[in-house]
């Protein structure tokens, strides 16, 4: 899939995308590329190129950033505790990159398990679904045929 190395990788990163992955950042709500984006397809990690949600799992949260209900692949994404900014919430980074992706929530769609996890644009990376076996990422059309 991506065969640069970390460094390569990291040097091509805007400044806000190494802020947000890199140093734990935050985009201001509602400023992201992806919040209203519903395109079918997967988003990938910026840094690692690891599939990390599905449009499928995609929706409209209302909370000013993108919004998914589960990961495309559990093992993808590690969930910390995070006491920082005096709360206590549940950190989302990706599993090999180890970028900080943002927060999950157990306030999201009952009828999909509850979960909203509250992802940062800047740590995305889309990929189109004509574009996903191109690109290595075939595995995953069955995810993003009911995208919503």
């Amino acid at each position: 899939m991506n065969a640069k190395t970390r460094e390569e990788a990291l040097a091509s990163l805007t400044p806000e995308q190494y802020r947000v992955t890199q140093q734990n950042g935050t985009e201001r709500p509602f400023s992201g590329e992806y919040d209203h984006h519903f395109e079918p397809g997967i988003y990938v990690d910026v840094v690692s190129g690891e599939p990390l949600f599905a449009s499928s799992a995609k929706y409209n949260s209302g909370c000013g950033w993108p919004a998914f209900t589960a990961p495309i692949v559990a093992g993808n994404v590690r969930e910390l505790r995070d006491v920082s900014h005096g709360m206590i919430r549940t950190e989302v980074r990706s599993a090999q990159g180890d970028s900080h992706l943002g927060h999950v929530f157990n306030d999201g769609p009952s009828d999909r398990g509850g979960l909203r996890y509250c992802i940062n644009s800047a740590a995305l990376r889309f990929v189109p679904r004509d574009r996903m076996q191109a690109e290595g990422y075939g595995d995953y059309l069955d995810q993003v045929e009911d995208a919503q």
